[in-house]
């Protein structure tokens, strides 16, 4: 069976750090490009970013871009999210998501086609 657990959301201030995790089991974590999106009270969920099964390509959102960081270590099956210098408005539930094979832009695609997502974590940042 497999299974995404991200972890690592909490209450922070505005500018402050946090780094998300995305624990896979079930699955061999090299094969597949992980993408990671939020969903805000009231919206729809959005791509955030991005990290691809071969060579660590990526991808983000132009609101994250040069904020968010995502990698990955496939000796440990765990992606990662650093956020840094966050604001209100990110202010979300964040989801792990991934995909065979994918690109990292592929995965912000509305047709990416997610093989399996994460139950979420919260991340509240006030101001």
């Amino acid at each position: 069976q497999v299974q995404l657990v991200e972890s690592g959301g909490g209450l922070v201030q505005a500018g402050d750090s946090l780094r998300l995790s995305c624990a896979a089991s079930g699955l061999t974590l090299d094969r597949y490009t992980v993408g990671w999106f939020r969903q805000a009270p009231g919206k729809e969920r959005e791509f955030v970013g991005s990290i691809s099964w071969e060579r660590g390509a990526q991808s983000y959102a132009a609101a994250v871009k040069g904020r968010f960081t995502a990698s990955r270590d496939n000796a440990k099956n765990t992606a990662y999210l650093q956020m840094n210098s966050l604001k209100p408005e990110d202010t979300a539930a964040y989801y792990c998501a991934v995909k065979l094979f994918a690109t990292a832009v592929g995965m912000g695609r509305p047709d990416a086609g997610i093989d399996y997502w994460g139950k979420g974590t919260l991340v509240t940042v006030s101001s």
